[in-house]
């Protein structure tokens, strides 16, 4: 029901081909997973800072605190003093104001399978390149939370993990005072409430897109989720804020929030809930990687889902140092190898013409919906050139395209595919009509 809810509302969404220009900058001789990644700029040198996560061997053992920075211009990696307290742990975040990083939140497994979640907020100094003592202790513990900066002066944490269950809290540490005030809760419902989600602030307005709920439905603990939901800060009070939600075609697992201008992107992790050791919460099996970058673009509420295969899962956060450049350190990639790769990011301009969308003058309808061997499709408009009609998965990978100049189609659905989908008619390769949500059987 709520891909119907999507295709009326008429979002616009768009496809469009790799803007992210992702470039390996340094490999090295360990790997990390659901570690915590800030950037820091000194003398004009970016350094990259990773602090605590998980090893390959993907078990509770392997969580750890270890920390390092690396220096973009050398390439050199430098092993840093573990995180204070003597404790590894995983799904924290980081995020620098000033010349201190705060490493707040994440959690650690028990031998026996239990989990503890740290209350500690750990604080780094980029430029004595040594820890300060540990901040003020968070008042609801959490990890896998929602963390976000307003204005370079306070630290957002929303919902996540505490202990035993998804907790709906929204707590504001102000670094200056080494404080901590309640903000406005989001509602207390499965839908609001989150683990493994992501998200940062444009201007006054919080976004934070996907994670996992704490229901249980019959064969799907841990069910993945698909909104985005939308808090706008008071000013004039930053614990005022005004929750709201909406529904998307898409879902995403420990992906990493950013954003470049005004827009945001949720980069990399998974479409498949997971535990910390990579299995699927639902079947036990591996999870692959999403290979998706998707931007959401606030003041048009248009979606651009890009094809990114180089950028992993199980991500926490991403190192920034201006709007355009980003750094990904670690993660995990295909058959749930942990990655020793430090990865550069740059933003380029959209292909001239996909950046703005043409005028939809063409319509899908669809016929049998689900479907499960092939569909009839019909075409609205007349074209003096072919109109290809794709099939498009939710991360944006085209699996089949039908050119040509008839209205009426039938198409054969590829074998073993069972799920959601999207097909998408182009003209000269630009997309005249809006996602039509295709589910095959």
């Amino acid at each position: 029901m709520k891909y119907l809810l999507f295709s009326l509302l008429f979002l616009p969404f768009l496809l469009s081909a790799q803007a992210w220009e992702i470039t390996e900058i340094g490999t090295l001789s360990e790997g990390v997973s659901n570690n915590a990644v800030a950037a820091a700029e000194i003398d004009d040198i970016v350094w990259l800072y990773s602090f605590s996560g998980i090893d390959n061997s993907k078990s509770a053992s392997g969580i750890h605190g270890k920390a390092w920075r690396f220096n973009t211009e050398t390439g050199v990696t430098e092993t840093l003093p573990d995180l204070p307290g003597g404790l590894g742990k995983i799904a924290a975040k980081a995020h620098r104001i000033g010349d201190i990083i705060y490493i707040i939140g994440g959690y650690r497994v028990l031998n026996n399978g239990n989990e503890i979640t740290s209350p500690a907020i750990h604080r780094f100094d980029v430029m004595a390149n040594d820890y300060l003592t540990d901040g003020s202790p968070t008042p609801v513990p959490v990890d896998d939370h929602v963390q976000a900066i307003w204005r370079d002066s306070l630290i957002y944490l929303i919902t996540g993990w505490s202990n035993t269950t998804n907790v709906p809290n929204v707590q504001i540490y102000h670094p200056n005072t080494n404080s901590w005030q309640a903000g406005t809760s989001i509602p207390n419902n499965h839908n609001y409430k989150s683990f493994g989600a992501s998200g940062t602030i444009v201007g006054d307005t919080i976004y934070y897109f996907g994670g996992a709920s704490a229901t249980f439905p019959t064969g799907n603990p841990f069910p993945i989720q698909s909104q985005i939901r939308k808090g706008i800060i008071n000013p004039n009070d930053p614990t005022d804020i005004t929750w709201s939600i909406m529904s998307t075609p898409f879902v995403g697992y420990r992906t990493a929030a950013t954003k470049v201008q005004d827009q945001v992107f949720w980069l990399g992790g998974s479409e498949i809930t997971y535990n910390f050791d990579g299995l699927a919460y639902s079947n036990n099996q591996p999870v692959s990687p999403a290979n998706r970058s998707l931007g959401y673009d606030p003041e048009t509420g248009s979606f651009t889902p890009e094809f990114a295969p180089s950028i992993p899962m199980d991500l926490q956060s991403i190192g920034t140092i201006d709007d355009s450049i980003k750094y990904i350190w670690g993660g995990m990639v295909e058959n749930r190898l942990v990655s020793n790769k430090i990865l550069q990011l740059v933003r380029k301009p959209l292909a001239v013409g996909i950046s703005d969308p043409v005028p939809l003058n063409a319509n899908l309808e669809v016929y049998p919906n689900p479907a499960e061997s092939f569909i009839f499709v019909t075409l609205s408009g007349v074209f003096s050139e072919p109109v290809t009609i794709s099939l498009v998965t939710p991360s944006g990978q085209i699996l089949l395209t039908d050119i040509g100049t008839d209205s009426n189609r039938q198409i054969t659905l590829p074998e073993g595919q069972q799920g959601l989908y999207f097909l998408i008619a182009t003209y000269q390769k630009q997309p005249i009509s809006l996602p039509f949500p295709l589910i095959i059987n």
